[in-house]
C-alpha cells in the first residue's frame, strides 16, 4: 500500500505539470447514478442522441470501459469563464481584450474558445499518465477517456472528492467552479481512494434554473436536452424546430447561460493551458463571419477544433437563426444566397431568417 501511495503521490505531480488542476480516485464500482441516467433516457430527454441509448448498459459500470478495472483516476482541467460571467475576474479574453467580448452579433460557450479541441489536448496530456502507470505496475492495463466513452464521469469525480452535482446537472467546484474540462484514466492498479465529496453547496440558489432562456431544467439536477440550446446548437443534426429558434437568442454554438449567473464562478483565478486561452473571438462570435465562411478555409482552420463536431452547415444554421434573433439587417444579402444551396436544411432555414429579418 506504501508503493501504491507514492504512485499517486507522483501522480499528483505529474498531472499538475500537465495542467490538471484537480486529481481524485475512486474505486472501481457500479456508476452511482446509473439508475438516474436510465429514467432521463426512458424520459425522451436525450432526443436525437441515440448512441446514449445505444450505449445504455455500458454505462453501468467501468469494466465496459476497460476490463478489470479496479480505480478510476478523476482529473479536472480549467478554461477560461464566459466574459459574461459576473464579476468573474477569469473572464477576459486573451491579452485582457475585454471589448472583443461585444464585437459581433452572437456569443459562444467558452469551451470553444481555444485554438484546439481539447477532446485532442487532455488525450495527449492522459496518454503521458497511462506511460507513467505502465511504468509503475508494469503488469496492468490503463486506459485514458475525454467525455465519449460509456462513463457518468461526474458521478465518478463527485465519489473522487473533485466537488458536487449542481441544480444546472454540472460539476462544481470551490476553487475551479464548472468552468473546467472532466476527464478520466481507468486503471487495473489498485489505488488509494480519495475521500468523496458529501456536501452540497448550492443551498436555495436557482439562479442556474432561473437562468436558462429555453426551460431545459425540468427540475433541480435535471435538464431535457431537448429544450437546451447546446444540444441544438451542436449535437442536433437537420433543422432546429421552429419553436426552439427565438430562445437560441444569439448564441451561436452551445450556451453557458446557466454557468455566468453560478456564483461559484464569481472569483476564479487559476493558470490555463495556452492553447485553451481565447482565441479569435470576435470572428467566432460574429454569425457574418460564418456566413461568409467557405468550406475549404472552415476545414482548415477549425478540423481541430469544437466546431468541427457541427460543421459548417450547422454553424451557418445557427448562425441564421442567431442573425434573425439579433435584427442583423446587413446579413440579408448574404442569407439570400442560401435559398439555392441545395441543403434542404439551410434552405428552410434561409427562408425563416428572412421572414424575420424583413417583416
Amino acid at each position: 500500500m506504501i508503493v501504491n501511495e507514492l504512485a499517486v503521490r507522483s501522480l499528483r505531480e505529474l498531472s499538475s505539470r500537465l495542467g490538471f488542476a484537480q486529481l481524485g480516485i475512486v474505486g472501481a464500482r457500479d456508476s452511482p447514478n446509473f439508475d438516474r441516467f436510465c429514467e432521463w433516457l426512458d424520459r425522451g430527454y436525450s432526443g436525437s442522441m441515440r448512441y446514449l441509448e445505444d450505449r445504455r448498459e455500458a454505462y453501468r459500470h467501468p469494466d465496459y470501459v476497460l476490463e478489470n478495472c479496479k480505480s478510476i483516476i478523476m482529473l479536472a482541467m480549467p478554461y477560461a469563464a464566459h466574459p459574461r460571467t459576473q464579476s468573474s475576474k477569469r473572464a477576459s479574453l486573451a491579452q485582457g481584450n475585454k471589448a472583443a467580448a461585444t464585437v459581433g452579433s452572437g456569443t459562444i460557450a467558452a469551451y470553444a474558445a481555444g485554438r484546439r479541441d481539447y477532446h485532442d489536448l487532455i488525450h495527449e496530456r492522459l496518454s503521458e499518465i497511462v506511460t507513467a502507470l505502465n511504468r509503475m505496475f508494469p503488469n496492468t492495463r490503463s486506459r485514458g477517456v475525454v467525455d465519449t466513452a460509456p462513463l457518468l464521469e461526474r458521478g465518478f469525480a463527485q465519489l473522487a472528492g473533485l466537488g458536487w452535482i449542481g441544480k444546472n446537472t454540472l460539476l462544481l467546484n470551490r476553487e475551479l467552479g464548472s468552468y473546467f474540462f472532466l476527464s478520466a484514466v481507468l486503471t487495473q492498479a489498485d489505488l488509494p481512494a480519495t475521500p468523496a465529496w458529501d456536501s452540497d453547496h448550492c443551498g436555495t440558489c436557482r439562479a442556474c434554473l432561473d437562468a436558462c432562456p429555453t426551460d431545459a431544467f425540468v427540475e433541480p439536477h435535471v435538464m431535457n436536452a431537448t429544450r437546451c440550446i447546446s444540444y441544438w446548437t451542436i449535437e442536433h443534426r437537420g433543422a432546429i424546430e421552429e419553436s426552439m429558434r427565438e430562445g437560441i437568442g444569439d448564441w451561436l454554438f452551445g450556451c453557458d447561460a446557466c454557468q455566468t449567473v453560478c456564483p461559484w464562478n464569481r472569483k476564479l483565478e487559476f493558470d490555463l493551458e495556452q492553447d485553451l486561452e481565447p482565441d479569435a473571438w470576435s470572428e467566432k462570435v460574429d454569425c457574418m463571419f460564418w456566413l461568409q465562411l467557405d468550406e475549404a478555409t472552415f476545414r482548415a482552420r477549425f478540423r481541430h477544433t469544437p466546431f468541427w463536431r457541427t460543421r459548417l452547415a450547422g454553424m451557418q444554421r445557427n448562425a441564421m437563426i442567431v442573425a434573425a434573433n439579433t435584427r442583423r439587417n446587413e446579413a440579408i444579402s448574404v442569407i439570400r444566397r442560401f435559398l439555392g444551396c441545395g441543403d434542404a436544411v439551410l434552405e428552410e432555414t434561409a427562408r425563416w431568417s428572412l421572414e424575420q429579418l424583413t417583416e
